[in-house]
């Protein structure tokens, strides 16, 4: 029998938590997801830097009782949650390779990458899998395949393993009715990119365009020309976690303009 969608409102009705949704693609995924009809809560440390409609909960999800902090208020205010997009992460690590790295940058990458997206599945999974329904995304990277050793490296290996996770969770929950999926985005132009971009233009005395193009040469090229736009990587969420998407579980998609020379 064909299946019909209505593609305007399509997810009114859903409960959807973006953690990390207050800037760049955070904040370009919890703003699509409410144009299609979800309520959405939002989480990050700092409040959105500009007024918004969408539900926020502030919290260092790096550590376990900010979990549960996020968890315990979502599920009293709304009793559900259908869609969970784990796009918390990041890297701050230092730039010198593995020599200059002591266990405290492994890990606070661990625990900002990795471990922050298992306890909220921990967290929202048993009340998905009453309901036998619900979404969860995992925003991890195409370092998870292609690191970049000389600054990123404990980010990159803690993608690495958010990816296999992901796969293997998605293998224990789809037969009960929750779709688990990942998302790998390359290079995305979000203002702390453009910030990144002028810091590099002013102290190597060269244009932002040239700024541009010696990133993307250290990413071994974009063949597209140039990084993704935060509502591009919005635009891919919005589809997966759809009633469009409902045959699609246990995928990575990777958006990287073609970056990654294989997948």
């Amino acid at each position: 029998m064909e299946q019909k969608f209505e593609y305007y409102n399509e997810l009114s009705g859903k409960i959807a938590l973006v953690t990390g949704g207050t800037k760049g693609a955070g904040k370009a995924i919890a703003e699509r997801l409410k144009e299609a009809g979800a309520t959405v809560i939002i989480t990050a440390r700092n409040k959105p830097e500009s007024p918004n409609d969408l539900h926020f909960i502030s919290a260092d999800l790096s550590k376990p009782e900010g979990t549960a902090k996020v968890s315990t208020a979502l599920l009293d205010r709304f009793g559900k949650l259908d869609i969970l997009i784990n796009n918390m992460g990041g890297s701050e690590t230092r730039a010198g390779g593995f020599a200059v790295l002591d266990d405290k940058d492994w890990i606070e990458a661990i625990q900002t990458n990795l471990l922050a997206s298992v306890r909220l599945d921990r967290a929202f999974l048993p009340q998905m899998l009453t309901g036998k329904t619900g979404v969860i995304i995992h925003i991890a990277s195409i370092q998870g395949r292609l690191p970049l050793y000389d600054s990123t490296l404990p980010y990159a290996a803690a993608k690495a393993g958010l990816i296999n996770y992901s796969k293997g969770l998605s293998k224990e929950v789809s037969p009960k009715g929750v779709r688990v999926l990942t998302v790998s985005p390359g290079w995305i132009m979000t203002d702390a990119s453009i910030r990144m971009m002028e810091r590099i233009s002013e102290s190597s005395n060269i244009s932002l365009e040239e700024a541009t193009q010696s990133v993307m040469n250290a990413l071994g090229g974009i063949p597209y020309g140039r990084p993704a736009q935060p509502q591009e990587i919005a635009e891919l969420i919005g589809f997966l976690v759809s009633p469009r998407a409902g045959y699609l579980t246990g995928t990575e998609y990777i958006i990287d303009g073609g970056t990654i020379p294989t997948t």
